[in-house]
């Protein structure tokens, strides 16, 4: 049989009962589509979260106060319930760790803030003027405070564009206007550009002050919450990390297993939620595969039963010189075709779902090349391995016995 008698021979099979051939391509279009719909929605949401955590910073380096948790250690010493990070820390690590850029300290805290008879409860940070160097801070409008500010603890502010919207209105210019934190006054000098951050924690939704004036009004004390560090490139990360920690367990008089303090690499983080989105991803894709599995499983019962209604036909075609590798090619192509057409359209439907999820916001999805070349590779593999039993099956008839069939 040529090529052509063969897909001429398929497309007669499958279209002499549409209803059936459609019913078993559906089950192979809904397995197709929710791969590809799973695989981008946990695609998208690994690049969303590597995205939001090189938004802090390039390059950076976490110091936080509080020990490492461990067996045997103490809950209540875990990191943000300790003091024992200082400025003079941050000017030691500037002074003598090598292959840094900046340091950035800081304290933070949640406060309400007040306006013109408007109120927003919001982050406030205080920090140094190397701060939007270190986390990637950038001002749209005005200007950030400088090092004389924090020097003479000046009452200045930077606030979010979110902050902004929230006091003085959407996109209003409030440069030289007054908020209150702690019934004090500090005048705005600079409101930072947008990140696309929403909800608690988010970047847009801060405000900045001198780590100086912070200290003395906010926290009382002379202690901070976190040391930003940036390298100067991607790969001095690791040394970075081991030069802080040997300086601040001299500095602090304690062991590696009595540390005071966490040292965290950005580039540590970035991998370990890269792995825990990549075993997402992988179980998204494996609840939606038991879809293709049933739908193969469909297949081979379509398949099974058309080599009974069509046994007299078998045992015809080997009467007249069929031979069992003519037969078997016939009814595995059919099998191959059916996963083949249901899998182009689970692809256009995967990638449409995909597409109206992230058009509406739901989530972020990204439909990578390489899920749609495998959704089609599982499409013919299923119709293969599906389809190989009932094309054996035909293909072993006895002709005589076939022909007798009733």
């Amino acid at each position: 049989m040529t090529i052509f008698d063969i897909l001429h021979e398929t497309y007669s099979a499958l279209t002499s009962n549409k209803v059936r051939s459609g019913l078993t391509i559906l089950g192979i279009v809904i397995g197709i589509s929710s791969v590809i719909t799973m695989i981008s929605i946990g695609q998208g949401a690994q690049t969303s979260i590597n995205a939001s955590i090189q938004s802090i910073g390039s390059n950076l380096i976490l110091v936080m106060p509080g020990a490492q948790r461990g067996p045997g250690m103490n809950v209540s010493a875990g990191r943000g319930s300790a003091k024992s990070l200082t400025l003079s820390d941050a000017e030691a690590i500037s002074l003598e760790v090598t292959d840094i850029k900046a340091v950035a300290p800081e304290v933070t805290g949640r406060y309400q803030v007040t306006a013109k008879g408007t109120n927003t409860n919001t982050q406030v940070i205080g920090t140094v003027s190397a701060y939007p160097s270190v986390r990637n801070v950038e001002v749209e409008n005005g200007n950030f405070f400088t090092d004389q500010n924090v020097k003479n603890g000046d009452k200045v502010a930077i606030i979010g564009p979110t902050t902004r919207d929230d006091l003085f209105g959407v996109d209003a210019d409030p440069i030289g206007q007054t908020i209150r934190i702690k019934k004090l006054d500090f005048k705005v000098i600079g409101v930072t550009k947008s990140k696309g951050g929403t909800g608690f924690g988010s970047s847009d939704d801060m405000v900045y002050v001198p780590i100086s004036t912070a200290q003395r009004y906010f926290s009382g004390d002379a202690y901070v919450s976190t040391i930003s560090i940036a390298g100067n490139d991607a790969t001095v990360g690791t040394s970075i990390q081991q030069q802080v920690t040997d300086l601040l367990i001299l500095r602090h008089k304690v062991t590696a297993l009595t540390m005071d303090f966490n040292v965290m690499n950005q580039a540590d983080i970035v991998a370990t939620a890269s792995s825990v989105t990549g075993i997402f991803t992988i179980l998204l894709a494996s609840v939606a595969g038991i879809s293709l599995i049933v739908g193969g499983i469909g297949i081979m019962n379509m398949m099974l039963t058309t080599v009974t209604e069509r046994t007299r036909e078998i045992g015809l075609r080997k009467a007249i010189g069929a031979k069992q590798r003519d037969i078997s090619i016939q009814f595995l192509v059919e099998a191959v075709m059916l996963t083949f057409f249901g899998g182009f359209v689970g692809v256009v439907l995967g990638w449409t779902a995909s597409y109206l999820v992230t058009y509406f916001g739901l989530l972020q999805t990204t439909v990578s090349i390489s899920s749609i070349l495998l959704a089609f590779g599982v499409s013919a593999g299923i119709g293969i391995i599906f389809g190989y039993y009932p094309a054996r099956r035909a293909a072993k008839m006895n002709p005589i016995e076939a022909l007798r069939y009733e």
